[in-house]
């Protein structure tokens, strides 16, 4: 495998790995604060449906991504009155916004644009366009550091930059903000927050709110981005890929970035790697496919005994009168 074949699947990794990471960075505010959320692939589905859908009719992109925001926000706003207001299951929650996700979006795709269920291909200024970074040109014969700087870090799109600033952002308000030291707080011990005149409803909301954010970015990045255009659940389990990578970096936003990072890898080479032969034995695609569940698996089995969750988490609280 030479240089330049390397660079293109890393390439390949940190485009795969964008969607993840930022539904990787929203479960972990929403878990931090003690609400569990295993509906990150509805909110990121339905988000992927508005954007490329608002985006297909009006031709502007920005339009959309706030479409796939706001739709996002109202599924974990229901996320949140389901499991803070009337304390109801928070897996039970999540669990029927998946289901709700992926029923609404086909019908609602049928409906609008009669394509089985798909939306139109988005072309133009309904998709975020890759661009690139100052010198990135000039600087490309340079050797090694050239092709790294002008193929690896720069030509992508504006939402992966964003994704992976955020990952730094989320550190810190999570360790260097009194937001963040009160969000921790409660997932550990809310009747403490609460005895401090904390609102632990509030924080609650709050990180729920802002895990429907980011699961808004990832599906707008999806269809709009990544790919062109929404199509039936196109997000292919990344939700629950992203739990699993936030169970193995034990909720801490940097190692999230890394487990990310590594199931992006897995894709890009199942994607680039087909029909491998090994010994005279070909291994099929869809055992390549296969390799990023695999992993998912693999760390689920082995970390969540060891990995430990906040100590208040899938819990309701209960205020003592």
């Amino acid at each position: 495998m030479d240089f330049l074949t390397i660079i293109q699947l890393l390439d390949s990794t940190v485009r795969l790995a964008t969607p993840l990471l930022l539904a990787c960075l929203a479960g972990l505010f929403s878990e931090r604060a003690g609400i569990f959320d295993i509906g990150l692939e509805g909110k990121m589905l339905i988000a992927a449906f508005f954007s490329a859908a608002v985006a297909a009719v009006t031709g502007n992109v920005w339009l959309g991504l706030l479409a796939g925001i706001g739709s996002s926000l109202v599924l974990a706003a229901l996320h949140g009155v389901a499991s803070i207001t009337f304390r109801g299951n928070q897996l039970i929650s999540g669990v029927a916004i998946n289901f709700l996700a992926a029923g609404m979006t086909v019908l609602i795709a049928q409906d609008w644009f009669q394509q089985g269920g798909r939306t139109p291909s988005l072309i133009g200024g309904g998709r975020f366009t890759p661009f690139d970074l100052p010198f990135a040109e000039s600087l490309s014969g340079v050797p090694v550091l050239g092709p790294i700087y002008s193929e690896l870090l720069s030509g992508h799109s504006i939402l992966v930059y964003i994704a992976f600033l955020a990952v730094p952002a989320t550190w810190w308000v999570l360790f260097r903000t009194r937001f963040g030291l009160r969000l921790r707080a409660v997932g550990e011990n809310p009747a403490a927050v609460d005895t401090a005149g904390v609102s632990v409803v509030g924080l609650r909301y709050g990180a729920v709110l802002i895990c429907g954010l980011l699961c808004g970015i990832a599906g707008a990045y999806l269809a709009t981005a990544l790919q062109a255009g929404f199509v039936k659940d196109m997000t292919a389990g990344r939700g629950f890929i992203a739990l699993a990578a936030l169970i193995f970096a034990k909720w801490r936003p940097w190692h999230a970035m890394g487990a990310c990072l590594l199931f992006g890898l897995l894709q890009a080479i199942a994607l680039r790697f087909q029909n491998i032969e090994l010994g005279g034995i070909t291994i099929p695609v869809q055992a390549m496919d296969a390799l990023p569940y695999v992993l998912t698996v693999v760390i689920l089995a082995g970390f969540v005994g060891k990995a430990i969750p906040p100590r208040a988490g899938g819990e309701p609280y209960v205020k003592e009168r």
